[in-house]
């Protein structure tokens, strides 16, 4: 089965839920140039991913070529996801590559993607109609324009939005033709440049002097042409480009399943994500479980993350352990591993500060000699808590019940700001890609622990001043 599938522009959040479910299931990617990488990270682990990128004067793969491996993989008996950017039937070439299944006797579907057409219009400030002003609108693609049969004189009577895809480079022979089959020269019109991304750049002036504007701003592919009195519109529309975090990108390195809330709060302040998971959490599965048997004869049970909350209880379903045996005090390092352990019905006491030191603080004058302590947590994590505990005569219980180990190496986008949320993902970072590249970047730490493991490795951050995604989403805001 082949999908042949639209994945929008830019902006990743501009994907379908039908597109998201179906990469799943995928066993085959194969993907263009200027997909956003976030998309590839719904593959499932085992998916085999091939890169078939195009761009003006630099094919990686012909047509053909891509049509070629479609098939083999199909015959194969694999599931492929063909992803495309914007719609795959809006000049993407992708009526070629279903007729080419068709020939085949392949099975396919089509799944529809937000074409750039209409979302970097959207995004640049610019309605593709307005009532009143535009009531129609035209895509036409501007690739080699001086050959392609196109009716401009038709085009040029046309009062609505004239939108050219892929013809920036063609933009001298397309305004030569709109003008000399009687547009209006001084019809406003605007070039986007990499709409609906971080690099988006909007180029406005009249048709007769847009091409000596783009050449002055150099603006290059890829970019969209539009021609209409739409355009006038943007001065009051533009929203994207006001968002407070518009033009940066961040470097997110927390683990897949734990990105989503510091991610989503920077794309709503309009900041564009590059996920860079750098390490996963691997459950542990030969520890010693004797204290799942032991839990009513703890007097504190303490959670230092919300992977530990999350595993721990975990393994009480599946030992088939009753809850109520868990009837000491219950501590938590942070506000939300302390949301995690309230779904749980727990009502814990939350450190002050969030580290091992903050917990040791609401602890220590109330810890007894004899008293036994449960902390189920990482492998590796530091000593500090643990240590500290037996030194005032309490019977410790350190359970790893589960580890970090590293994600497998991505190919890395230059970013505005890197963000750190644990001595782990800093570890996981130099693993893979050395320290040189943090060099001279603006680099967010969680906390203190986190500061201390970046300047350890030669690498200067700015430290969260409340330690918590909200208070990096803070320090991003405040400009570092």
């Amino acid at each position: 089965m082949v999908y042949l599938i639209g994945v929008g522009p830019g902006d990743e959040e501009l994907i379908t839920l039908k597109a998201i479910k179906t990469i799943k299931k995928a066993d085959v990617i194969l993907y263009d140039r200027l997909i956003n990488p976030n998309i590839l990270r719904y593959a499932k682990n085992e998916a085999e991913i091939v890169y078939c990128g195009k761009e003006s004067g630099k094919h990686t793969k012909t047509q053909q070529e891509i049509n070629d491996l479609i098939v083999k993989y199909a015959k194969e008996g694999k599931v492929v996801a063909r992803l495309k950017g914007g719609d795959p039937y809006v000049f993407g070439r992708g009526g070629e590559e279903a007729l080419r299944l068709v020939e085949e006797g392949i099975d396919f579907e089509v799944i529809p993607g937000v074409t750039s057409a209409i979302a970097a219009l959207n995004y640049a400030g610019i309605p593709i109609t307005h009532r009143g002003i535009a009531q129609s609108f035209h895509v036409v693609t501007g690739k080699s324009a001086n050959n392609l049969n196109v009716n401009y004189k038709a085009l040029a009577k046309e009062e609505g939005t004239l939108v050219f895809l892929m013809g920036i480079e063609e933009i001298e022979s397309i305004v030569e033709k709109l003008i000399e089959n009687g547009k209006d020269e001084n019809t406003p019109c605007a070039v986007i440049h990499m709409g609906t991304t971080k690099n988006q750049r909007v180029c406005l002036d009249s048709l007769k002097n847009i091409v000596y504007k783009v050449k002055e701003e150099n603006i290059k592919s890829p970019s969209i042409i539009v021609v209409g009195d739409v355009v006038s519109l943007r001065n009051k529309l533009n929203w994207y480009e006001k968002k407070p975090l518009f033009g940066k990108r961040i470097c997110i390195t927390r683990p897949k399943n734990r990105a989503f809330e510091i991610k989503n709060k920077i794309l709503e302040l309009g900041g564009e994500v590059f996920e860079l998971p750098t390490i996963k959490i691997n459950k542990i599965k030969d520890y010693d479980n004797g204290f799942l048997n032991r839990l009513s004869e703890y007097s504190y049970v303490i959670f230092t993350s919300v992977n530990g909350v999350e595993i721990f209880f975990d393994e009480l379903i599946e030992n088939g352990i009753d809850i109520r045996k868990l009837n000491g005090q219950v501590l938590s390092i942070g506000p939300k591993t302390n949301e995690e352990l309230k779904k749980r019905g727990i009502m814990a006491t939350c450190a002050d500060e969030y580290t091992q030191e903050g917990i040791f603080e609401k602890l220590k004058h109330n810890v007894k000699s004899g008293d036994k302590i449960l902390i189920p947590r990482a492998k590796g994590a530091r000593k500090f808590l643990v240590d500290e505990l037996r030194d005032l005569g309490a019977i410790v219980d350190e359970v790893n019940i589960y580890e970090s180990i590293y994600e497998e190496k991505y190919e890395l986008i230059d970013c505005d700001i890197y963000v750190f949320t644990s001595t782990s993902t800093v570890n996981g970072f130099i693993k893979l890609y050395g320290t040189n590249y943090l060099r001279g970047k603006k680099v967010v730490a969680i906390g203190p622990i986190t500061a201390q493991t970046l300047k350890e490795n030669g690498v200067e951050a700015t430290m969260a001043d409340k330690y918590t995604v909200d208070g990096i989403i803070d320090k991003i805001l405040g400009g570092i």
